[in-house]
């Protein structure tokens, strides 16, 4: 039995809405993202870190990016972009004199996100308050020091938007007093309702008290805290994913849709349980892809009594005729790794196809030895070569584990159309994670509501922002133990319909339907499926899909 995996990007008022006085865009826009990356810091990357992560939903639109240090900010780069994107995230750095002169007499839009408004707000040197129409009072966080007796002691983590609760991440380790959450924000007033609004709120849910969580004033925007910290499926991280809409003026209409692939299949998918999915989705005129391993390898004999095993996909009976099979009835096929594992080292697990990671050495959290785009790029090719030998196409690409090192990530860019996955994003070439010393380097886990059409790698992007029904059978397999229901995910659906162009889209593992698990996976399935159906999305195939 395969490990399972499921993967939630955790890094983990009343929406009224604007006049919609908008044209759909048709030009390009030209964007700037600045970041903050102070000198000899262990944080001096994050900023960049987040920088990427908004750079990659800009993807979505029809823009380009530039990513400046706010450091490196000079006079007269607001006016020359139609939308510059400053992210606060690490307080009190300093800011260029240049940088908020432009701010003040900007006449294109600028977005503002968290830490050192105070900078501009409180210098007497400029006029924020009237020039504005709205204060910035300070910040607010933790109500109180978490303790033993007190671990949750609440801040402002409820976002309402578009009458959906969005509770934000937080988790308190009582033995080591780590916390992990994002617990500050920007607290501002409105001083002038005929200049500023507040748009969307904020709640502390434990004392009860609100704030703005997005406040306007004409094409200034300002938000109370990162929305790209610690993101979910159910977070405020699809906020600023809709918004975006509206401060790029997009004019986009409402365009719900849903996707569903068939994940890992390789030579030992049953025929059986790929033809129940098949036929149940063809009854509903549902198309789907399917992330299938074109050679399947066990190099140390794990699940075959110790004796190595490899099957390529010419031998591959049974896959083959569910690929035929399924392929008459409204599947495409996208390669899911050549042999989604590296060598014969277990790289997370056993070292089996399915299992592990294949282009990124997930033991040490590093590029593999021998990472380069050239390196992937074989890979790649010698998959292609496996399905085109056979007599199939390729569609398009979905890395294994959803991860893959940063020149990877570009040879997959060169190699395939598309991509069906969430990603992982690094603040190098050659990401030395975790060390703790200054200018280290981050990575952040990233999944996506809408069509990203070109990333910071340069994939397109086709999203899968629901996971994957999973159970927990650690009797069976010691790797499968973690349970994630299909009514969760019916959930993050319901969450999607918030982005006005987000999908519903969701991948499933057919060896569920396998008999000797005993499992209402079928069921499960079809319940999910109804459910997004229900939802009022409609389903489309991905591998066309604009």
């Amino acid at each position: 039995m395969k490990k399972i995996i499921l993967i939630i990007a955790l890094m983990a008022g009343f929406w009224q809405g604007l006049p919609s006085t908008a044209q759909a865009q048709t030009t390009t826009l030209h964007t700037m993202i600045l970041y903050d990356n102070p000198a000899n810091d262990p944080y001096s990357k994050l900023g960049l870190m987040y920088a990427i992560m908004l750079r990659n939903l800009l993807g979505h639109f029809n823009t380009t990016v530039d990513l400046v240090p706010v450091q490196n900010y000079t006079t007269g780069q607001i006016g020359a972009h139609d939308a510059t994107f400053y992210i606060g995230d690490y307080y009190n750095n300093p800011l260029p004199a240049a940088f908020m002169s432009d701010v003040m007499s900007a006449t294109k839009t600028v977005v503002w996100f968290k830490y050192n408004l105070w900078e501009i707000a409180w210098n007497t040197a400029y006029t924020f308050n009237q020039t504005f129409g709205f204060s910035f009072l300070g910040l607010a966080g933790l109500n109180a020091t978490p303790s033993s007796s007190n671990p949750t002691p609440g801040f402002y983590d409820t976002v309402t938007y578009k009458n959906l609760p969005m509770v934000k991440y937080y988790a308190y380790n009582a033995t080591t007093g780590v916390v992990e959450a994002d617990p500050d924000i920007g607290l501002t007033q409105v001083l002038d309702s005929t200049k500023a609004q507040s748009l969307v709120t904020i709640t502390n849910s434990t004392t009860k008290a609100t704030a703005p969580y997005i406040m306007r004033s004409g094409n200034f925007w300002y938000f109370a805290d990162n929305p790209f910290s610690y993101i979910g499926t159910t977070d405020r991280y699809l906020v600023i994913c809709d918004v975006l809409h509206d401060i790029l003026n997009t004019g986009a209409p409402v365009n719900h849709r849903a996707l569903v692939r068939l994940e890992d299949l390789d030579a030992y998918t049953t025929t059986s349980s790929m033809r129940q999915l098949t036929n149940y989705l063809y009854s509903k005129h549902i198309p789907f892809t399917m992330a299938t391993i074109p050679l399947y390898t066990d190099p140390n004999g794990y699940y075959n009594g110790g004796v190595p095993e490899t099957i390529h996909l010419a031998q591959a009976t049974g896959l083959k005729s569910a690929l035929n099979y399924a392929l008459l009835h409204g599947g495409s096929i996208v390669m899911h790794g050549y042999t989604h594992q590296y060598d014969s080292t277990p790289n997370l697990q056993n070292a089996v196809s399915g299992n592990d990671y294949e282009f990124w050495y997930a033991v040490q959290d590093r590029p593999v030895d021998e990472d380069s785009e050239q390196w992937a790029e074989g890979r790649m090719q010698d998959g292609l070569a496996e399905f085109t030998s056979n007599g199939y196409k390729v569609a398009g690409w979905a890395s294994p584990q959803y991860q893959m090192s940063p020149l990877a990530s570009q040879a997959a860019a060169a190699e395939f159309p598309t991509s069906f996955q969430r990603a992982v994003y690094y603040t190098a070439t050659n990401p030395q994670i975790g060390t703790g010393a200054a200018n280290q380097d981050f990575s952040a886990g990233q999944f996506f509501p809408y069509i990203i059409n070109s990333d910071y790698y340069g994939e397109r992007i086709i999203p899968e922002n629901m996971g994957s029904i999973q159970y927990n059978i650690c009797n069976i397999d010691p790797f499968s133990c973690i349970a994630y229901t299909w009514q969760q995910m019916l959930t993050n659906a319901q969450y999607a319909l918030v982005v006005r162009d987000g999908f519903a889209s969701f991948f499933f593992h057919p060896y569920w339907l396998e008999p000797n698990l005993k499992l209402p996976a079928l069921q499960d399935f079809e319940s999910l499926v109804s459910g997004i159906t229900n939802l009022g999305f409609t389903w489309v195939d991905g591998t066309t899909a604009k």
